[in-house]
């Protein structure tokens, strides 16, 4: 377990440490498309390779007795058949949890009998159940303040009414007046626990949920608005997953999700947020977590998820260390940008925590060889360092660091706090998700990355796998939702008119006399693709039950748009760029698509199938065999909350 003689953030990047050094780059993953029969690929449920994670498999060979009890994860191929309901009722095995709608379960059972149950046909991965952690003036620096107010002939005033954005996360403090509504009735709808500690207030003793809910949702009633979330009306499901330590275990996440899946048509559950993570070590497709949050999105939920805070360690830069359920390619994966204080985004740069991509989680086969994710992301950042937002009554974070107190007041229900890190920076897209929906609820998870992206501020000097496709912008986002036609469905043709006007939208946004130009374009896992056709035309990777990347094939080592799920005019790039500060692509040639899809490598053999020279120019590369820290003993079965690296984030003038 953590070492309680350190802080949350330095246990946990200690334990990430080790582990994540085990990893290095793999495969990317196509799903079926409906309607579709061109793809070939595996599909998403496949689960290739060895049953059993690498990390459990470390665990349990160093156990001294076979009768020795281990809790794991167990994911299904669908119900359970009579062999394995029978090992499952067995003298020794409890079974703890069951989420029917992931169909998975937590299993506790003696060690002796791991292999057993992943022998069963009926069993598609055993996991073991890792602990969770947390991953810290936006309004007008995002563009939030411009969409506000309602436009002639644009639409109504947006500030997320209606739109339930889901917090998992160390639960909030209900009473903070951040979440009081206009009406003076809370905002917050719904109160679950899932850590097991049976905390009927709920408080929030670690203080991280607070400042993460008021950053996507806090009212504007609080000192001069100066503090306002950037959906400031939108309702709150608070569901604690981590404890007053801002740890947690896997299944206390999965079983929010699962919650969320059964209660999401209840209080109207468009956006999750999830400013935690844990190490990814298994590929996407393994995962428990990645699978659950695709279960999510496929059913129409976008999910925002926190890149992690491993972007340097000791001074130096590092790659590859995107945390799970980061890693799955349909969340909506965001690194944390530094706007200095300043409302205008000239001098916006990329924290030096930030995790940066390729997505180094893996699977192996039966001949031993490691296959790598290697995708991109982030998705796209957004401000993360040292931010203002609710802080929660007598928390960890307060209580250790005093200077992160923003106000000195003896009412708590108004006290404002410091944070920084991704966890700071995803709710800042769960609120402008919420925005979007707002402005168009027709919209698709896909639809809403898309556009995310699309609209995004290439950051100069910064490559695709440091900023995706760049920093939010919701002014050009919420511009660009308006526009989307309400009236597409399922059977919509490939190619058919997606906006409601034939003139396309000025690609470019100003903000505090700061004039940008969006990205347009968008991250297809490893590679990524420009054109105008991305927003004029309707392309089939926009529905939900795909991925943004279905259209793209790999053919004798080339990317391509296979034309039946994008439109051929649509350009698909051959290489990660480091951004000029125009649209995507612009700049200069940070390393090959083909290093990504070079996605195995015999363990222990380093990283050299990914151009490791060019990576590791600028920066170390993460892969077997490389160790960020050596002679540590870690527990390898965390979650954590992904706030700060270091407790101030990047030196930087305060947000005040």
């Amino acid at each position: 377990m953590r070492n309680r003689k350190h802080s949350p953030f330095a246990a946990w990047l200690i334990s990430c440490a080790l582990l994540v050094s085990m990893c290095a780059g793999l495969t990317g993953q196509n799903v079926k498309a409906q309607s579709t029969h061109a793809l070939t690929a595996q599909t998403a449920n496949a689960a290739p390779g060895k049953k059993v994670a690498s990390d459990l498999r470390a665990s349990i060979s160093g156990t001294h007795s076979g009768n020795e009890l281990v809790r794991v994860i167990v994911q299904t191929k669908g119900e359970a058949g009579g062999k394995l309901q029978e090992l499952l009722q067995r003298g020794g095995v409890r079974v703890r949890a069951h989420f029917r709608n992931l169909n998975t379960r937590v299993v506790e059972l003696p060690v002796s009998m791991v292999d057993e149950l992943a022998a069963d046909d009926d069993v598609a991965y055993v996991s073991p159940d890792r602990e969770v952690k947390t991953l810290g003036h936006v309004s007008v620096t995002t563009g939030a303040d411009i969409v506000r107010p309602a436009t002639p002939g644009g639409g109504g005033a947006l500030d997320g009414s209606g739109i339930g954005i889901a917090v998992l996360d160390s639960s909030i403090y209900t009473t903070h007046q951040a979440f009081t509504g206009s009406n003076g009735v809370s905002r917050i709808v719904a109160n679950v626990d899932f850590t097991g500690a049976k905390r009927m207030d709920l408080a929030d003793k670690f203080g991280h949920g607070t400042h993460v809910a008021g950053l996507a949702a806090g009212g504007s009633g609080l000192y001069n608005s100066g503090y306002t979330g950037i959906a400031p009306n939108a309702k709150l499901i608070n569901l604690a997953v981590l404890d007053q330590q801002g740890m947690g275990q896997t299944s206390w996440v999965l079983a929010a999700l699962d919650w969320v899946m059964t209660n999401r048509a209840a209080y109207n559950v468009r956006v999750v947020n999830m400013s935690l993570g844990t190490l990814a070590v298994d590929s996407y497709r393994n995962d428990p977590l990645c699978k659950a949050v695709r279960r999510l999105v496929d059913a129409g939920i976008v999910v925002v998820v926190a890149a992690g805070n491993l972007g340097s360690f000791n001074g130096q830069k590092y790659y590859g260390l995107i945390e799970s359920p980061g890693n799955e390619p349909s969340a909506i994966t965001v690194g944390a940008a530094n706007t200095y204080g300043t409302d205008s985004r000239a001098d916006d740069t990329i924290t030096t925590y930030s995790s940066r991509g390729p997505t180094r989680s893996w699977w192996t086969d039966e001949a031993g060889v490691a296959h790598y994710d290697n995708l991109i992301k982030p998705d796209l950042v957004a401000p993360g360092n040292r931010l203002v937002s609710a802080e929660g009554n007598d928390n960890w974070f307060v209580t250790n660091y005093p200077s992160l107190n923003v106000y000195k007041t003896n009412k708590d229900e108004v006290k404002m706090m410091y944070l920084s890190g991704t966890s700071m920076a995803a709710p800042i897209v769960s609120g402008a998700t919420a925005l979007l929906l707002q402005a168009n609820p027709t919209l698709t998870p896909n639809m809403v990355k898309m556009i995310l992206e699309y609209t995004a501020q290439p950051l100069r000097g910064y490559n695709q796998l440091e900023q995706g496709a760049g920093e939010l912008n919701v002014e050009g986002a919420v511009r660009l939702a308006r526009l989307v036609r309400r009236d597409l469905t399922a059977n919509t043709a490939l190619g058919e008119p997606l906006l409601t006007t034939s003139t396309l939208p000025d690609p470019y946004t100003t903000i505090s006399g700061y004039t940008f130009p969006w990205a347009q374009g968008i991250i297809l896992d490893r590679t990524y693709a420009t054109s105008p056709e991305l927003i004029s035309q309707y392309q089939l990777i926009y529905g939900n039950g795909v991925l943004i990347s279905n259209g793209v094939l790999i053919s004798n080592g080339v990317l391509i748009s296979n034309g039946v799920l994008i439109s051929n005019g649509v350009l698909i790039s051959n290489s990660v760029m480091t951004s000029d500060g125009y649209a995507l692509g612009g700049g200069t040639q940070f390393c090959s698509t083909a290093s990504l899809l070079e996605d195995t490598n015999a363990a222990g053999t380093g990283a050299q199938s990914l151009g490791g020279s060019v990576i590791l120019d600028n920066g170390v590369l993460i892969s077997n065999g490389v160790l960020i820290s050596n002679g540590i003993t870690t527990n390898l079965s965390v979650v954590w909350a992904d706030s700060g690296i270091a407790i101030n984030g990047d030196p930087t003038a305060c947000m005040r």
